[in-house]
């Protein structure tokens, strides 16, 4: 009979880490091909021509809605900060993954971004869904360099996106890295429950249907 690690050192080997991952005993299998997305964008979601790399499009209000992931999606979502608009995205995320059925976990990486990163990554999910400005640069240096991996930002974007990396924004949104400003207002009170909630569907939906490596900006 294998021997079993008592569970209380279980749990410490998880609270010991600077980057909590929820449900760490429990690896996600790598190799599993993730499974196909339910129905399909409705009409000014996706334009024509396709768009090019690091483009930024805007589809129709609402042309996400018919777009859904598979029971059992598995999604990390990466956070780092407790300001209001991060915990409203960590929040909005937190209640599309509930009413989809996705299977999500959480990296907190406020002490440690890029190990952060690098924890969500080999996690072995589906989908990387980033929320919080305090990653954005850390995440530049390292999604390039992963293009295996895919990335979904709210609330900010990438000043130069890899194919692997989509973001959602909005007037009010919209941080690009240190250094770089806003390309609009930066206004936490834009930070809403529904905004939020478009981000995270609009996102998942463009993600599932492989428009990826893009802005969507849903004002």
């Amino acid at each position: 009979m294998p021997s079993r690690v008592p569970i209380m050192s279980l749990l410490a080997g998880c609270l010991a880490s600077s980057v909590v991952l929820t449900g760490c005993a429990d690896s996600w299998d790598r190799t599993r091909e993730a499974p196909a997305p339910i129905g399909t964008p409705g009409a000014g979601f996706i334009p024509t021509p396709a768009p090019s790399p690091e483009a930024t499009i805007l589809p129709a209000a609402g042309s996400w809605a018919g777009v859904h992931p598979a029971v059992g999606y598995r999604v990390v979502l990466l956070t780092a900060g407790d300001d209001p608009a991060t915990r409203a995205l960590v929040a909005a995320v937190q209640a599309w993954a509930a009413t989809e059925h996705v299977d999500l976990r959480m990296v907190h990486a406020d002490d440690d971004h890029v190990g952060g990163i690098t924890q969500a990554m080999d996690a072995g999910g589906d989908l990387i869904v980033v929320a919080g400005n305090d990653l954005i640069d850390p995440l530049a240096l390292v999604s390039a360099n992963h293009l295996d991996q895919t990335f979904l930002v709210v609330g900010a974007e990438l000043a130069e996106p890899t194919e692997n990396v989509t973001a959602v924004d909005w007037n009010g949104a919209s941080f690009r890295g240190a250094g770089l400003g806003m390309s609009s207002t930066y206004d936490a009170a834009s930070f809403t429950p529904e905004r939020c909630a478009a981000a995270i569907r609009a996102g998942a939906a463009a993600v599932l249907s492989d428009l990826t490596g893009v802005v969507l900006w849903i004002d």
